[in-house]
């Protein structure tokens, strides 16, 4: 059993085929799907697309490339939004200053409101952080003095800096197919070092397609050439990586029923 933490089901690019790429997934021994929220502005829109499919959540959140846009929503509204069935997590947040597409002390101030959200419910924080090491890091341990939080960061290409004060800080490390990328010989050092037990996969579909389908539209089924990926560098079988990482994603995403309390809630 493989599960993708990180996909956004809801994105234009899946629209004409979302059926039958859910049923890829499960075809490819991927259980659990999570379709990522980037803008609560359009949480209705999410909720609709993931209802068909009972084994496909979601998350609550701005992405910080529309900080800018939803910082007239307070803290209490992610919480109350955040009780539905569906969703698990909060986030995508984070800082992005590749882009730079919102202002970067809107992204700061949504980054920590979406923490004192996840802190206040339990969920754990989807962290999207990307050449922002240093200013990730400072909020990250500075918010944690003022109260534990469960996070991830998600899709992760940064240093080696940022991922062991992560870990420092108990969050779990997610890699995506970058990692089977020619050039990311680095990021496969980074990964070899986390511990087997904050460990994650995901797609990020549709983007950053896995080798050998790079290029083209990324699919949670893909999620599996980078647990083929991940379980090489680990130095461990494709099983006992697929293992670890399913049981990592129960412990951290703790409002996901287990397989077989799912089957007893069917009964």
């Amino acid at each position: 059993m493989l599960v993708d933490h990180h996909c956004h089901l809801d994105f234009d690019q899946f629209a004409n085929d979302r059926d039958d790429l859910v049923a890829r997934a499960e075809a490819a021994g991927v259980e659990i799907l999570v379709s990522i929220s980037t803008r609560i502005a359009h949480f209705d829109e999410l909720l609709e697309t993931i209802a068909p499919y009972p084994n496909v959540y979601c998350s609550i959140g701005t992405h910080p490339h529309h900080a800018d846009k939803e910082l007239g929503v307070p803290v209490e509204r992610i919480v109350e939004l955040s009780e539905h069935p569906r969703v698990i997590a909060i986030g995508e947040a984070g800082l992005d200053y590749h882009y730079d597409n919102s202002p970067r002390e809107a992204q700061a101030e949504g980054f920590r409101r979406h923490i004192a959200a996840a802190r206040e419910t339990g969920l754990p924080l989807v962290i999207h952080t990307r050449e922002a090491d240093e200013d990730t890091a400072s909020i990250l341990e500075e918010e944690m003095s003022a109260g534990p939080f469960s996070a991830v960061l998600h899709c992760f290409t940064a240093g080696r800096d940022l991922a062991e004060r992560g870990l420092a800080l108990g969050l779990y490390v997610s890699f995506s197919g970058v990692i089977t990328f020619k050039n990311s010989d680095e990021l496969r050092a980074i990964a070899r070092d986390v511990p087997m037990e904050r460990l994650l996969v995901e797609t990020d579909a549709p983007f950053l397609a896995p080798v050998p389908h790079r290029g083209k539209r990324n699919e949670p089924a893909f999620v599996r050439h980078t647990a083929e990926c991940l379980a090489e560098v680990k130095g461990v079988s494709l099983d006992q990586l697929a293992e670890a990482t399913t049981e990592n994603f129960f412990r951290l995403y703790t409002k996901v029923p287990r397989p077989g309390r799912r089957a007893d809630a069917a009964a």
